[in-house]
C-alpha cells in the first residue's frame, strides 16, 4: 500500500506547524494508521545570522502554515488530517487533497540549503573588527552572501581604500 501514498500540504493557523504535526504523529500512534499516514514534516531549513560580528545558526520554517504529510488517502486517514486541532484544511481546490508532484517534492526534500542573514546592506556605515583594521569604519559596496564576505571603502589616511572581509568581521554602525 506504500506506493500509494503521496505528500499532501496541509494549511495550519501560523505558529501551529509543530504541535499540528505532533498532533497527527500521536494519532496515527494511537490509532495504528503507520499504513496510511507515514510521515508528517515541517519544511525547515538552517540560516546562519549575522548581528554585531556574531554568527547564530537557526533553524526556520520554510513554509510558515503549511506541514506536509505522505499519506495515503482514504476516509480514515482524511478525517484524521481534517480534524486536528489548530489544521484549516488541505491545500488544493475546494480544500481538496492534492498530491504534490515528483518535481515539487524533490525541490522541498532534495537540497539542503544553508542561507546567511547579515543586519547590514549595502551603503551602510559599519565598524571592522577582530582584523589589523579594529576600530575602523566603512562603507558597505557589496555583499557576497554565497563567499560569506563584505566589500567596504575604508577611509584610511585621507584615502578611500577598497578591502574585503568575512561578514563575521564587521559590526553595524549606530548612527
Amino acid at each position: 500500500m506504500s506506493e500509494a501514498a503521496k505528500w499532501y500540504v496541509i494549511h495550519t493557523y501560523s505558529g501551529y506547524e509543530n504541535k499540528v504535526a505532533q498532533n497527527i504523529e500521536k494519532v496515527v500512534e494511537n490509532r495504528k494508521l503507520h499504513d496510511l499516514i507515514q510521515e508528517v514534516r515541517v519544511p525547515t531549513e538552517r540560516v546562519t545570522e549575522i548581528t554585531d560580528g556574531k554568527s547564530k545558526e537557526i533553524e526556520r520554517k520554510t513554509y510558515p502554515g503549511y506541514v506536509l504529510v505522505k499519506m495515503v488517502v482514504t476516509d480514515d486517514s482524511w478525517y484524521v488530517v481534517r480534524n486536528t486541532r489548530g489544521c484549516t484544511g488541505f491545500v488544493g481546490p475546494a480544500s481538496e487533497p492534492t498530491p504534490l508532484t515528483d518535481e515539487e517534492v524533490e525541490s522541498l526534500f532534495g537540497v539542503d540549503v544553508s542561507t546567511v542573514e547579515v543586519n547590514f546592506s549595502v551603503g551602510d556605515r559599519v565598524q571592522i573588527s577582530g582584523t589589523a583594521m579594529d576600530g575602523f569604519i566603512g562603507v558597505v559596496q557589496n555583499i557576497n552572501l554565497e563567499e560569506r564576505t563584505v566589500d567596504l571603502l575604508v577611509s584610511m589616511f585621507g584615502r578611500e581604500t577598497p578591502t574585503t572581509l568575512p561578514i563575521s568581521q564587521v559590526i553595524t554602525v549606530e548612527d
